[in-house]
Order: structure tokens, then sequence, then C-alpha cells
């Protein structure tokens, strides 16, 4: 998988509701009502990253989930990331 050239994270980033670029990586801080909702949209969010075989770097703290998605092996940003913050934003989709 190749990085993302810049016109690709552009592109990218204008179809991810509240995402940046930060360090070279896509982020997000997700607020919640309480630390149930949080801990539960990390459930959520933990088995998508097991499907894709790709795993955020995030913290929690009570209300909060800050993620920060990047291909450390490829040292940058490739399609695999777009497409978990892609999968992560249809969890917080109303039904």
């Amino acid at each position: 998988m190749q990085l993302l050239n810049n016109e690709q994270m552009v592109t990218a980033l204008k179809q991810l509701h509240g995402w940046h670029l930060h360090e070279g990586a896509l982020s997000k801080d997700f607020v919640f009502k309480n630390f149930s909702e949080a801990f539960a949209f990390m459930t959520r969010v933990a088995l998508i990253a097991e499907r894709l075989d790709h795993h955020p770097d995030w913290n929690n703290t009570y209300n909060r989930v800050h993620i920060t998605l990047m291909t450390h092996d490829k040292g940058g940003l490739t399609k695999k990331d777009t497409e978990f913050a892609a999968a992560i934003e249809t969890i917080l989709e109303p039904a």
C-alpha cells in the first residue's frame, strides 16, 4: 500500500467530517454524554479495527475519545487510514 500524496489527502479530508491532519496522521476528537457512551463507541471502533487489521492510536478520558490514524509501517497515511476513518464515521450516523 502506497502513501497518499497531498492531493489525495486533501480530497480525503473533504469527505471526512471533523478529521484533520496532525503530525502526518489523521486525527479527531469525539465527545459523548458520559463515559459509558464513550466506551461503547470505543468498543465498536475496536471491532472495526480487528476486521480491518488496522489499529488506532487512541485515548479516552471520561466522555472524550481522541483517535489518531496512521499506517506506521509505511510512515504516513495510506488508503487504509482514510477507509478506517470513514468506517468510524458510520458508527456516528443516525440509524
